[in-house]
C-alpha cells in the first residue's frame, strides 16, 4: 500500500436530474469524496469534518453484519463512464437498509451491486480510511464506557422523600452523547408503583365499600337513611341549641321573678329603717307619726302594710292564729306582674313542645332508646360491654333529659320528685335488667343513673341555688332540701364522679346562705323607751326583723345531715345566732316573749347534735345562748315567774347543758325541778 498512487478526484458535474441539496449530499455515504472533488487543488488528509465523516463511513462499513450493505448510488451509475477514464476505483456509497428497502426490487438490485464490487476495492478503501482515522481499541472503549457510567451514577439517586419525582438528570444532560449507548440506558423503567396520597387511599377505600354494599336491597338503604335522619333530628347540635335557648328563657323568667322579690324586700327594709331612725331622733313625733316622708317611701310602706293585712286576713280565715309577723315569705305578685309572668311562661312551654314534634318516638323517647340498648346487651353482651356503652348512654340522653327538666322547678312545694319522672324510672329499669342479665357483679351499667344525675341534674340544681333560691323562704328551702336529699343520699355510694358533683352543689348552697345572712338579716336596736310600747312602729319593726332572722336560722338548720356539722354550726350558730339573735335578745325585756323566742331557737337545733348520752356540757358554739338563758332564769326567778323558769330549765336540759342546769337549781333552791333533769338522764 506504500507504493499506491495518489488518488485524484474529478469535479462532479451538475446533473439536472439530481435534486438533492448540498445538505442531503453531505449526509450520504459518498459525501467525503464529492467534497474533495469540488476542490481539485486540495490534496492530502481531509479536514476535521472529513475525519468525522470517514469515521462514520468506517463504522457503518463494519456494521454490514448488522444489516447494513454497500451499494452504488444512482449518481455513481450515471457518472460511471467518466470515472472509467480518470480513476480505476469506482465511486460507491454506503446507505442504510431499512426494513422496506430489504424487500422487493431494491433488495435484488443492491445484491447485484454488492456482487459486482470486488473485495479488493473494499479492502483498499478501508485501509485508506484506517490510515487517516485513529480508531480506539476495545480496552479504551471499555474504559470510556465505565467512565461515563460512573459519571451518571454520581447524579442519579433515589430520594427517601416519596413526594420527589425521580428524574434521570444525567441522561438529560448527556442526551446528545447517549446515541452511542445501548437502548437499555435511554429509559428508566419504574419497578414500584407511585405512592398514593392519603386522600387517594381514602377515596379508593370509600369506592370499594360502596361497591361492596351496592348489592343491598333498596328497602334497607331507605330504612338506614330514615334512621339517620331521625337520630340527627334528636341529637344534632342545632335540638341542642333550641333546648339551651328554652332553658335560658325559663331560667331568665324565674330569675326576673326572684329579683323582683329580693329588690322589693330590700327597698322596704331600707326605707322603713331610715324612716324609723328619723322618728327615733325626734321623740315628740314618734307618737303621732307626724314626720313628713317622701312620696316614694310612703308608697313603699303602704304597699308593704297592705300585703301584710291581706296575709293576716287569710290566716284568720284559715284558723292559724300562732303565726308571728315577719315569718311570711312575702312573695306575692301584683295582678299585672302575675299575668305577665304566666303569659311568658306559657309561650316558653309552647316552644318547648315543638322541639321534638317532627321526631319519631323511637329516637326521642328515652324508654324506646334504652330498649334498643337492652336488646343489644341481651343478644351480644361481649360487644356491648367492650364498646363501653355505659359511658355513651349518659351523653346520648343528656339533651332528652334536659328537655324534660325545662318545666321542673325544685323550689316549688308541689314540684314532681325526680324519682317520679319518666326518664328516672326508665333508667332504673334498664339498670335493674342489667343486674339480672349480666354475669358480672360489678356491671358498668350501675353507674349510668349516678352519671346522669351528676352531669345533667346537679348543674341545673346549682343554677337554681345560686340565682333563684331565696333562703328566707321556708317553702322554697324545704322543697330544695327534699330534692337534694334524694340526690345526695340515694346516690352517695356512687363513685368519685358523683362525689365531685355533690361537693359542687354543697359549696353553692353554703355560699348562698352566707350571702343571705350578710344581705337580708337586719335587727335594729332601739332605746327601751321606743320598744316598751308593743304597738309602736319601732317595736313592730324590730319584732318582724327578729322573727325573719330566726326563720332564716331554722331554714339553715334544715340542711342538717346534708351539710357537714362543723359547716352548719359555723353558719347557724356562729354567724347568725351569736352575732344577731343573741344581741337582739339581750336588748329585749325579760318575759314570756323572750322565753318563747328562746324555745323556738332550741326547737330548730338538730337533735342529732345532742344524742350522746354521756354529754353533760353542750357544744361550744351554744355557750353564749346558755349564759343568756341562765341570766333570764335568774331575773324571772326573782319575779317569781315560775312557769317561764321551768321552761328555761327544759331548754338547758334539751341542749345537754346539764351541769349548768343543776348549778342553777342549787343556786335558786329550786329542788322541785330536779325531777326534770332526771327524766333526760
Amino acid at each position: 500500500m506504500a507504493n499506491r498512487p495518489k488518488r485524484t478526484f474529478r469535479p462532479r458535474r451538475a446533473d439536472s436530474s439530481d435534486s438533492d441539496s448540498a445538505q442531503e449530499t453531505s449526509a450520504e455515504p459518498g459525501a467525503t469524496g464529492e467534497q474533495a472533488a469540488r476542490d481539485p487543488a486540495v490534496e492530502g488528509p481531509p479536514s476535521g469534518r472529513g475525519h468525522a465523516e470517514v469515521a462514520e463511513l468506517l463504522r457503518r462499513g463494519r456494521g454490514r453484519r448488522r444489516g447494513r450493505a454497500w451499494a452504488s448510488s444512482r449518481h455513481a451509475a450515471r457518472a460511471a463512464p467518466r470515472l472509467d477514464e480518470s480513476s480505476d476505483v469506482p465511486e460507491s456509497r454506503m446507505v442504510d437498509l431499512s426494513a422496506d428497502e430489504e424487500d422487493g426490487a431494491h433488495h435484488s438490485s443492491e445484491s447485484k451491486d454488492d456482487q459486482s464490487s470486488s473485495p479488493n476495492s473494499s479492502r483498499t478503501l478501508e485501509d485508506e480510511f484506517s490510515s487517516v482515522v485513529n480508531i480506539p481499541d476495545a480496552a479504551v472503549m471499555q474504559a470510556t464506557y465505565r467512565k461515563c457510567k460512573l459519571a451518571r451514577a454520581q447524579e442519579d439517586y433515589i430520594s427517601l422523600d416519596v413526594k420527589h419525582t425521580f428524574t434521570n438528570s444525567g441522561m438529560k444532560k448527556n442526551s446528545e452523547d447517549s446515541e452511542s449507548e445501548p437502548d437499555d440506558f435511554k429509559d428508566i423503567m419504574p419497578f414500584t408503583p407511585k405512592p398514593q396520597t392519603l386522600r387517594q387511599r381514602m377515596a379508593e377505600e370509600t369506592t370499594t365499600r360502596n361497591e361492596e354494599t351496592s348489592d343491598d336491597s333498596q328497602d334497607e338503604k331507605t330504612q338506614d337513611i330514615w334512621e339517620q335522619q331521625q337520630m340527627r333530628k334528636a341529637v344534632k347540635i342545632t335540638k341542642i341549641i333550641s333546648i339551651q335557648e328554652i332553658e335560658s328563657a325559663m331560667h331568665a323568667l324565674l330569675l326576673k321573678q326572684a329579683m323582683i322579690f329580693m329588690k322589693r324586700r330590700q327597698d322596704e327594709l331600707k326605707h322603713e329603717s331610715a324612716y324609723l331612725q328619723q322618728l327615733s331622733c325626734k321623740p315628740e313625733t314618734s307618737i303621732n307619726k307626724s314626720l313628713a316622708m317622701d312620696e316614694k317611701t310612703q308608697w313603699i310602706l303602704e304597699e308593704a302594710e297592705s300585703r301584710r293585712a291581706r296575709r293576716r286576713q287569710a290566716r284568720i280565715l284559715s284558723g292559724n292564729c300562732t303565726h308571728e309577723e315577719g315569718t311570711s315569705s312575702d312573695d306575692e305578685l301584683s295582678s299585672a306582674d302575675m299575668i305577665d309572668f304566666q303569659k311568658s311562661q306559657g309561650d316558653i312551654l309552647q316552644d318547648h313542645k315543638k322541639i321534638f314534634e317532627d321526631v319519631h318516638s323511637d329516637f326521642c323517647n328515652i324508654q324506646n332508646i334504652l330498649l334498643r340498648f337492652r336488646q343489644w346487651r341481651e343478644k351480644f353482651p361481649d360487644s356491648y360491654y367492650e364498646a363501653f356503652i355505659s359511658l355513651c348512654i349518659p351523653k346520648l340522653l343528656n339533651p332528652l333529659i334536659r328537655f324534660q327538666l325545662i318545666d321542673w322547678n325544685p323550689l316549688k312545694f308541689d314540684s314532681i320528685g325526680l324519682k317520679q319522672m319518666p326518664w328516672f324510672t326508665s333508667i332504673e329499669e334498664f339498670i335493674d335488667c342489667s343486674m339480672e342479665d349480666s354475669k358480672k357483679e360489678d356491671s358498668s351499667d350501675k353507674k349510668i343513673l349516678s352519671t346522669v344525675i351528676n352531669k345533667t341534674v346537679i348543674p341545673r340544681l346549682i343554677g337554681f341555688v345560686e340565682f333563684i333560691w331565696d333562703p328566707l323562704s321556708t317553702t322554697q328551702t324545704t322543697s330544695l332540701v327534699t330534692q337534694c336529699r334524694m340526690i345526695l343520699e340515694e346516690h352517695s355510694t356512687c363513685e368519685n364522679e358523683v362525689n365531685k358533683g355533690k361537693q359542687d352543689l354543697l359549696k353553692s348552697i353554703v355560699s348562698r346562705m352566707k350571702k343571705a345572712i350578710e344581705d337580708d338579716v337586719f335587727i335594729p336596736l332601739y332605746p327601751k323607751s321606743a320598744v316598751e310600747n308593743r304597738t309602736s312602729p319601732h317595736s313592730k319593726f324590730q319584732e318582724r326583723q327578729f322573727w325573719s332572722g330566726l326563720k332564716l336560722f331554722g331554714n339553715i338548720l334544715l340542711w342538717n345531715e346534708l351539710l357537714p356539722e362543723d359547716t352548719l354550726q359555723e353558719l347557724g350558730l356562729g354567724k347568725l345566732l351569736n352575732r344577731y339573735l343573741i344581741i337582739a335578745l339581750l336588748n329585749a325585756i325579760p318575759g314570756p316573749d323572750v322565753v318563747k323566742k328562746c324555745s323556738q331557737i332550741a326547737a330548730y337545733l338538730p337533735e342529732k347534735w345532742f344524742q350522746n348520752s354521756a354529754m353533760r356540757t353542750s357544744i361550744p358554739q351554744l355557750e353564749n345562748f346558755i349564759q343568756f338563758l341562765l341570766q333570764s332564769a335568774r331575773k324571772l326567778s326573782r319575779n317569781e315567774i315560775r312557769d317561764e323558769v321551768k321552761e328555761i330549765i327544759l331548754i338547758l336540759v334539751k341542749i345537754k347543758a346539764l351541769n349548768q342546769a343543776e348549778s342553777f337549781i342549787e343556786e335558786c333552791h329550786l329542788d322541785h325541778l330536779r325531777s326534770v333533769i332526771k327524766e333526760f338522764e
